[in-house]
């Protein structure tokens, strides 16, 4: 999975927000930071995860805090794309699952991939 190895875990109430359309690459944390409260109506310091993805779709941004600090990971593909969603004016932001966001990374169109929904039991 994608938190897999890291030195940090992700909540089960963590979020995972797509920037949809493209954004400049060029900006780190000051910038993303700007683009999550401005663009995407959110707070970089949740603790979700805000991804962000350039022009040609082989480069993706994640911005997410953690304690007293941020995390900016980056991924660069080689050869092939990153499936992502074009920017509408009224749906500047695209939720996913963190399960959803490993796929994605691992080269799935989301638009053609979805796993089982999530059940909650209760005994009575």
């Amino acid at each position: 999975g994608f938190a897999r190895g890291l030195m940090i875990t992700l909540g089960a109430h963590t979020r995972v927000y797509l920037a949809a359309g493209t954004t400049d690459m060029r900006k780190a944390i000051d910038g993303l930071s700007v683009l999550v409260q401005d663009v995407l109506n959110e707070d970089p310091l949740s603790s979700h995860l805000f991804v962000f993805c350039n022009r040609t779709r082989d480069k993706l941004k994640v911005l997410f805090w953690h304690n007293n600090g941020f995390w900016l990971w980056y991924r660069r593909l080689e050869r092939q794309r990153f499936w992502w969603p074009k920017s509408e004016a009224e749906t500047p932001v695209v939720e996913l699952s963190v399960r959803e966001l490993g796929w994605l990374l691992e080269g799935l169109d989301l638009t053609k991939t979805k796993g089982h929904d999530v059940t909650k039991y209760t005994l009575f």
